[in-house]
């Protein structure tokens, strides 16, 4: 193996070996390497203590986060590189943190402490590659492994269950059986876990699995979210489900695009199901109100997992519509357009196709009509149609010349694009303003009539 490494991640290796201490690249880096990929990003272990790391790169700016682990990061043009001092731990208190970190000189000591053979590899310029515990043959043979003893890994850090899903998903990795059976078994140790740290897992993960993966780690993955796993074998007692509702969410959440907004959608869109299931008089299965249901569910899953708002609402929007097909009429797809703009619009089409496609009956379905919204859908955009207020040939200064105020500008403008959007009235300012004048005189009226009734109420006899 002959790694070619960044000239910013080389001066900090140099450096540490011009100074006498051994310098590896480490980690993810080195199993990339081997891959043919190109690593995301470098991490460097070193036998210098820390403080001797930080005096060497006094001339940079340091990160010093990490340092009670014996972890200095250095700034550089490339990024923050990360420099370890070998070392070994303790046991881990609160699944994520050791009670002590000794500092080592021997590179085989650090690498026992990592999680899985397939990262647990280092690489030096001098020294070639180490791989004291089979890594690099694992990744030859498609192999997932812990490093050591799989329990006492996944006890250490109970994120290194998610982690090894994730891994085993990204390379397609076979998991190795003992470390299959840790996983699962130390599923419940997840709970314990920082709900930011598991959201950051799934979002690593959900972009890149597939509907086989799903299914093939089911009980990892329903242990990060338990609102799915009564969905795992649940029959749906439909004729047009042949799935059970868990095996119905994989297909659909791996057939849409690999978009993170997209996945949560997918992957939540029917968590509300099972609270809303009923039985009619001939054994068949309805979920009335399940869209809703099931966007109040995903909605408090991702606020349980910390999840950033912009993220959670768009998901709540896709879910609580999934069930509302967009259908073939301009002007109805106009309107959907203003309500929920052009993405969330694109992302629903995406999303009603894929839950129509993942129903595993074999039922002819008219897939064909999400080609012909989408016709549709860039005739509008190529019309450069008028479908928010902001795309008005008026605004509220135009209305306020009008002699409107307040609450009337609003609602007037309001009223003249729904009259755009129904083609009543053309996106032409003089077309506009005598429209709004003739709103402005209905509202006037209407004013004086409900003041008429007050006053009418109010009055004695």
């Amino acid at each position: 193996m002959n790694m070619v490494l960044p000239e910013y991640v080389l001066d900090c290796l140099n450096r540490l070996e011009k100074a006498g201490y051994q310098a590896w690249a480490v980690g993810g880096c080195v199993r990339d390497a081997l891959l043919g990929k190109p690593p995301q990003d470098y991490d460097l272990c070193t036998d210098a203590l820390p403080e001797r790391t930080q005096a060497l790169f006094s001339d940079r700016e340091l990160v010093l986060a990490g340092l009670k682990h014996g972890t200095v990061g250095v700034v550089t043009p490339g990024g923050v590189v990360e420099i370890t001092t070998f070392r070994t731990e303790g046991d881990y208190e609160d699944g994520r943190h050791p009670q002590w970190v000794h500092f080592v000189p021997e590179l085989r000591e650090d690498l026992r402490r990592r999680d899985f053979t397939v990262n647990a590899m280092a690489w030096s310029p001098l020294r070639g590659l180490r791989d004291p515990f089979g890594g690099q043959e694992d990744l030859e043979n498609g192999i997932l492994r812990a490093v050591g003893e799989p329990e006492q890994r996944f006890r250490e850090d109970a994120l290194r269950i998610l982690r090894g899903v994730r891994f085993a998903c990204r390379f397609r990795l076979r998991v190795e059986e003992n470390t299959l059976r840790a996983m699962e078994t130390l599923v419940p140790l997840m709970e314990g876990l920082s709900r930011e740290r598991v959201f950051g897992e799934l979002c690593a993960l959900l972009p890149g699995i597939t509907a086989e993966q799903l299914l093939r780690f089911a009980p990892v993955i329903t242990g990060a979210i338990p609102e799915l796993k009564p969905m795992v074998g649940f029959d749906q007692r439909s004729p047009h489900h042949a799935y059970d509702l868990y095996t119905h969410t994989a297909h659909v959440t791996g057939a849409v695009p690999a978009d993170l907004t997209l996945r949560w959608a997918a992957l939540l869109h029917d968590v509300g199901k099972i609270p809303t299931f009923t039985l009619d008089e001939t054994g068949r299965g309805h979920f009335y109100g399940h869209a809703g249901a099931s966007a109040e569910a995903a909605d408090a899953i991702l606020h349980r997992l910390k999840a950033p708002t912009a993220l959670r609402e768009r998901v709540n929007i896709l879910i609580r519509n999934h069930m509302t097909r967009l259908e073939e009429d301009k002007k109805l797809l106009k309107r959907r357009v203003r309500s929920l703009g052009w993405e969330a619009v694109e992302q629903l089409l995406r999303l009603q196709e894929a839950d129509m496609g993942s129903k595993g009956t074999g039922e002819e379905q008219d897939f064909d009509q999400f080609r012909r919204i989408r016709a549709l859908l860039e005739e509008i955009r190529a019309e450069n149609a008028c479908l928010t207020l902001r795309d008005l040939a008026v605004n509220g200064n135009d209305l306020m010349a009008l002699g409107l105020r307040g609450a009337e500008i609003g609602k007037t403008l309001n009223a003249l694009l729904d009259a755009v959007l129904d083609e009543r009235v053309p996106n032409h300012r003089e077309a506009l303003l005598r429209y709004a004048g003739e709103i402005g005189v209905c509202m006037s009226l209407l004013s004086l009539r409900d003041q008429s009734a007050d006053w009418s109420w109010q009055s004695p006899g």
